[in-house]
């Protein structure tokens, strides 16, 4: 639903915070609510950095004003002809600036965002709030007590009443007064049952509501956000509060039982024609069913299935251990160790379970003292790509009783198979509606974009701390399903994401997006929870970005067309035509990254032509930053011999470049071997003929996967001669760049 209908909709209390915000001066609220579809479309946050774009849209404001008047015209609505005149006059005094227009429209959209986002929190809280309220309302603790009071005085009176009904007939003669007496004795005590019962009845009531509550409440929201934990979402797990929930109402329960225990005894002793307590029985039977529903709900997986090595939970290795933990929300110390917990796993066929498979539910093993069994087991025998559940049963004295189990895991063989297996458990976890649903890979279905980008960003956030930003998952969802106006209702099916190869590449959507999340993980956390790293964003729109800004303005961003993740960065360089020359630097490889961090060739990287200085091209991260004041803090305090990279980077590196139109320059590394030591090398490739440069000492230097002796081979000599002649001779400054680069 579009921000501004959403906002509409709002209780008439956040209505009220949107009109104190249109109160301000800036951007009329007409204008806002006529023009609402084409300014939510907009990229205001570009275009208050960037003065051309700004005024692109600046213009198209006005023209979408002019539009609105003549409609107004049509409609013959003079108030409203008169103020969207009013409005365009006063626009008119950002013609000079419409950067400053277009942050003061973001401005006012995030304003919009917070109070949307208020009211939701709100009305989470609410209800929160009422389904607490219900918890706290029915805290039996004081209702019990009167109960329990109730009956002492029931059980004095029916003593009294006994006593003096004896004596009576004891007695020869019989005296009418004695018998008055009796019979008032009894009607008191008659309705002392009554109340009693009737306490009982709403007591039971009570714990029906309360129990409701819980178990299809609280318990299946923490079950969803358990399965959202599971692929990497920040919910609260914590089963603290549950088990107190639980723990109180099954001894409320318990209470009531035996309650009605001595009421059936109490009846034994004393029995009447319309005695209330004949009807107790149908309270006892409700109560015992409250209480086996109760304790069956309360047998839940604490934690999931997992391997200590995995890339998350619900994959498991054949051969390999792991853990699980199954738990009990009633929290009775009388039931430590005397219940026992028995795992199995469904196709036994297929799979053997080995290890201890029964232990006893015991608060040893937990640290806020819950009654809990930690298994850790072997699976072994072969494999399968079906879903598996693993369940869990305890020795309940109760008929039919329900067993615990897991979330469905999937069962891999080899270590290759993890990133194929960890897909299926997101997608089974982020669309299932039944977590037991094991034949859900029989037919997918489809994931909406809004829910696929939430996970998508959750497997950053999980692995690194920080999550993908809207212009992120806006290039991914680009990648996915081209250019839309609006993503929200694009759908991605099962095979799309996972199986079928992405357009010129031979691998699948998800490889390229975990071989990025794995690189990140291992080579770049720190600059990625930094903010420094833009990532996800295409070429087209780091041309835009960076077309405008300062000379030697760079920035990172992954590989479209690395399989297991790359990462390049991007630098702005001006001709003597004043016109902007962006360059990229072919992508790094993680392999590359674990020779020499990232930061490490950014600080180093040089370029030098023929009769120039050499110089870094990287000069301020984007947008405006200093490069040093952003990457200084990663910068190793060692330098030259005492370098821990000098392995590295002892020899020369040849920056070559290829150009692959008239604004881009590709910088291609090859790697060369001189004894012990590995250095980058990059190739120059003129219209299609790599060239190259590198020192004497070099025994050899691979070219792609070609390797050519320096000294010995014709090609090399070849290469390394008309490398020279055609730097020194050229005067283009495209074919001049003799491009020796320094990492020392």
């Amino acid at each position: 639903m579009a921000q501004w209908e959403s906002l509409q909709q709002l209780h008439s209390s956040y209505s009220q915070q949107l009109h104190e915000l249109y109160d301000r001066d800036g951007l009329p609220m007409d204008v806002r609510h006529y023009l609402a579809a084409w300014i939510e479309k907009q990229e205001w946050e570009r275009a208050a950095q960037d003065l051309d774009f700004a005024m692109v849209l600046y213009q198209v404001l006005l023209e979408n004003l002019d539009n609105q008047y003549s409609r107004f015209v049509q409609e013959e609505l003079f108030l409203m002809q008169h103020n969207i005149r009013r409005y365009k006059q006063n626009f008119q005094r950002y013609q000079e600036s419409p950067c400053t227009l277009a942050g003061m429209i973001l401005w006012f959209l995030g304003k919009e965002k917070e109070i949307l986002q208020t009211a939701r929190l709100d009305e989470q809280v609410c209800l929160k709030t009422r389904r607490l309220g219900a918890v706290r309302s029915t805290d039996r603790t004081d209702q019990l007590g009167c109960l329990e009071h109730t009956l002492i005085c029931l059980e004095e009176q029916q003593d009294e009443f006994d006593f003096k009904y004896k004596t009576l007939q004891m007695e020869v003669m019989t005296d009418k007064a004695q018998q008055l007496q009796i019979q008032t004795l009894l009607n008191k005590l008659n309705e002392c049952r009554k109340t009693l019962l009737a306490a009982l009845i709403r007591l039971l009531d009570s714990c029906g509501l309360l129990q409701g509550v819980l178990v299809q409440g609280e318990l299946a929201d923490w079950q969803r956000r358990q399965q959202r934990a599971c692929i990497g979402a920040q919910d609260d797990v914590c089963l603290d509060q549950l088990d107190k929930w639980f723990t109180g109402l099954a001894r409320c329960l318990v209470q009531v039982l035996k309650f009605l225990k001595k009421l059936e005894e109490l009846m034994g002793k004393l029995s009447y024609d319309q005695d209330p307590f004949k009807q107790q029985k149908p309270l006892q039977v409700r109560a015992e069913t409250l209480l086996r529903d109760l304790l069956k709900s309360s047998f839940v997986v604490e934690t999931q299935p997992s391997m200590p090595q995995g890339k998350g939970p619900l994959v498991l290795r054949t051969n390999v251990q792991f853990s699980v933990k199954a738990r009990l929300l009633v929290k009775f110390p009388e039931l430590n160790h005397s219940m026992k917990v028995t795992v199995s796993m469904d196709r036994s066929r297929r799979f053997n379970v080995l290890g201890t498979s029964s232990k006893a539910l015991t608060m040893a093993e937990s640290q806020d003292g819950g009654l809990v069994a930690d298994f850790r087991h072997l699976i072994s025998l072969s494999v399968t790509e079906e879903l598996h559940v693993i369940s869990f049963k305890t020795n309940f004295e109760l008929p039919d009783a329900e067993v615990a189990s897991s979330l469905p895991v999937v069962i891999i063989s080899n270590s290759s198979q993890q990133q194929s297996a960890w897909v299926a458990v997101l997608w089974f976890n982020m669309l299932s509606e039944s977590p037991k649903d094991v034949l859900f890979f029989a037919n997918p279905p489809m994931a909406p974009w809004p829910v696929l980008a939430e996970m998508l960003s959750w497997q950053f956030l999980s692995s690194t701390g920080r999550g993908l930003e809207s212009n992120q998952l806006d290039m991914i969802a680009h990648k996915l399903f081209d250019k839309q106006d609006n993503y929200d209702t694009c759908q991605i099916s099962w095979a799309r994401f996972s199986k079928e190869n992405t357009a010129n590449a031979n691998f699948t959507f998800w490889v390229w997006f975990d071989g990025i999340l794995t690189m990140v993980k291992a080579c770049l956390e720190e600059m990625w929870k930094d903010g420094f790293i833009l990532g996800f964003v295409s070429k087209e729109r780091v041309k835009r970005l960076l077309k405008k800004k300062l000379r030697g303005t760079f920035l990172l961003r992954f590989s479209e067309s690395i399989k297991d993740g790359g990462v390049t960065f991007s630098w702005v360089d001006y001709t003597p035509d004043n016109e902007p020359d962006v360059k990229s630097v072919q992508p790094f490889t993680r392999t590359d990254l674990a020779q020499i961090p990232f930061h490490e060739i950014i600080k180093n990287f040089q370029l030098m032509e023929a009769d120039n200085v050499p110089e870094n091209p990287l000069l301020y991260l984007y947008p405006n930053i200093p490069k040093d004041q952003a990457f200084g803090k990663y910068y190793t305090d060692k330098c030259g011999e005492e370098s821990p990279y000098v392995k590295y980077i002892r020899t020369k590196l040849v920056f070559v470049s290829k150009e692959t139109d008239t604004e881009t320059t590709k910088y291609i590394p090859v790697r060369s071997v001189d004894g012990e030591f590995q250095s980058f090398f990059f190739v120059y490739a003129i219209h299609g003929t790599f060239l190259c440069t590198m020192p004497d000492t070099a025994p050899t230097i691979s070219v792609g996967t070609a390797t050519f002796g320096v000294r010995t081979h014709p090609q090399a000599c070849r290469i390394r001669a008309e490398m020279r002649t055609k730097c020194t001779q050229s005067t283009d400054r495209r074919l001049r760049p003799y491009l020796y680069a320094y990492l020392t």
